[in-house]
């Protein structure tokens, strides 16, 4: 430890020895340094603070009924992206600073000194965001921060309704991609189901129901029919019986009335009008006598038609016009024809049930996979239909956001301090700069005699003698008075403490003129 504190003394004693070296390079450093500083344009600062207010009355009140963005989020995405590229151009624009640019560098120099110089901060956890700038020229550091505030909160409205309007053309988009699937969905559905809506459930039911029920129709149909053919085999029966007592002679229901003839109808007529003349005349009356006579004329010709074609027709022929004319036996082959047209029919309906039976029975086997495809259709038509109708329901979301939101901005915005142009320069810090111009003159002329003391040493004390020869120091011989040594170092420090009271008396005036404008600058400049 001693030796290294020898040896720091060795090498201050050298400085000391070379410090005409630290005084010329005081004199040539400081004076240019001091002199640039004070050539330094001034800069004017203007900033603005704005309160971002992200606490919207709505906001509670649409809470689980709209779809809701992070207002703080995204106000911390547009301070983010504030200095980007295309925001600077715009700032360039609104503050003329792209006409002063004569070609692409110079106009990429402005672009990136506006990146550098303008300053975005927040205070602390509130919202509030301070855009600071240093230029020149106070008005263009004014403009150039109103221009920042106003694409910020441009950015900042515009986002949201343009991230609104993306979601609404979004969401139409869907809609009307998921409408189309949808409706191919249901064409499938429906032909699917027309195709095979005999084995489909239905309101009516499924296969295996329409089966049973085909069948017991069937049952019932076959039942029907037997009973209609018993009925049918019954009255052909009664038929026959009818038939063989009408050909019988000795058959008593044989009788006259059972043959019509053309006089029935006249006899008819004339029964009934000497009916309404006995009512109101006797016997006697002439009209009554007039119809009697009449009435047994038309029977006489009547019994001589009937004896005649009785003559002419052999009994079977006369027993088959008697059949004709019996009433019991037209009802009776009426009753026959009616039951030959009910079983023809019960026949056909019957073969149709058959078939349907058949039918159904031959499908049994694909039933499965019909039942399997018809599970996938409806399968992907719930899916496309649900995804549809929560499209339409985020829409109805969506739209109702965005009403709100043009309704009343869930961001807004109160500019506290607005950008002004400022009176006095906020810059550059010459007092600290002019400390540093010394504080570096002073060091580079240290180095400097530190330098030429190693380059050409001088030795200062035994021990660093002693060191460098490796001998040992016997003795010390002290320089007189005469030999004028101590007057020379006497001088040589004088000289060196004159000069730097010189160097910090212009030191002093550089930092007074600037400390202190009005007292210094006033002055002189009603002077020069």
């Amino acid at each position: 430890m001693q030796e290294i504190i020898e040896q720091i003394l060795d090498y201050l004693k050298g400085i000391w020895i070379k410090r005409r070296y630290l005084m010329l390079a005081t004199w040539i450093i400081c004076p240019l340094g001091w002199y640039y500083v004070s050539q330094m344009p001034d800069v004017y600062e203007s900033e603005a603070r704005v309160y971002v207010d992200t606490q919207s009355l709505l906001r509670p009140l649409l809470k689980g009924i709209t779809v809701e963005n992070n207002p703080d989020y995204q106000v911390a995405l547009m301070v983010q992206t504030l200095l980007s590229r295309p925001n600077l151009e715009r700032i360039t624009r609104m503050t003329d600073l792209d006409v002063q640019a004569n070609n692409n560098e110079e106009y990429e120099q402005i672009i990136q000194s506006l990146k550098n110089d303008i300053k975005i901060s927040r205070s602390g956890r509130q919202n509030i965001y301070t855009i600071s700038i240093e230029n020149k020229d106070p008005v263009m550091a004014r403009d150039i921060v109103q221009s920042t505030l106003h694409v910020f909160i441009e950015n900042t409205l515009g986002e949201s309704r343009s991230d609104a309007d993306s979601a609404q053309k979004f969401l139409n988009d869907q809609i009307k991609d998921y409408e189309n699937r949808l409706i191919a969905a249901e064409a499938r559905l429906t032909d699917f189901k027309q195709k095979y809506s005999d084995v489909l459930p239905s309101q009516s039911g499924g296969y295996y129901v329409q089966l049973n029920r085909a069948k017991e129709q069937l049952k019932a149909i076959e039942l029907e029919l037997l009973e209609n053919q018993t009925k049918l085999a019954s009255a052909k029966k009664q038929l026959n019986l009818d038939k063989q007592m009408i050909i019988d002679p000795d058959n008593k229901i044989q009788t006259d009335t059972s043959i019509k003839t053309a006089y029935d109808e006249r006899i008819a007529e004339l029964e009934g009008r000497l009916d309404s003349l006995q009512l109101r005349y006797t016997d006697k009356h002439p009209d009554v006598k007039e119809a009697l006579r009449r009435l047994e004329d038309l029977k006489k010709r009547r019994a001589q038609e009937i004896e005649s074609f009785v003559a002419n027709n052999d009994s079977e022929s006369t027993a088959t016009a008697q059949m004709t004319q019996n009433p019991v036996f037209q009802e009776v082959q009426i009753q026959v024809n009616q039951l030959e047209n009910l079983i023809a029919s019960l026949n056909v309906r019957a073969n149709s049930y058959r078939s349907r039976v058949q039918d159904l029975e031959s499908k049994i086997h694909t039933l499965p996979e019909i039942e399997a495809e018809l599970v996938n259709l409806n399968r992907g038509y719930d899916t496309t239909k649900q995804t549809y109708e929560e499209l339409l329901t985020r829409r109805e979301t969506a739209q109702l956001a965005q009403q709100a939101d043009e309704t009343t901005d869930k961001i807004q915005f109160n500019v506290i301090d607005p950008p002004r142009a400022a009176s006095k320069p906020s810059g550059p810090p010459r007092i600290l700069l002019l400390i540093g111009v010394t504080i570096i003159g002073i060091g580079a002329g240290l180095g400097l005699s530190l330098l030429f003391s190693q380059l050409n040493p001088v030795v200062t004390s035994s021990n660093q003698l002693s060191r460098a020869t490796g001998l040992p120091i016997l003795g010390v011989v002290s320089a007189t008075e005469n030999l004028g040594l101590k007057k020379w170092h006497r001088k040589k420090t004088l000289i060196f403490i004159t000069s730097n009271l010189m160097l910090l008396g212009v030191l002093s005036m550089f930092i007074a003129y600037f400390a202190f404008p009005n007292l210094v600058q006033g002055p002189i400049n009603r002077i020069f």
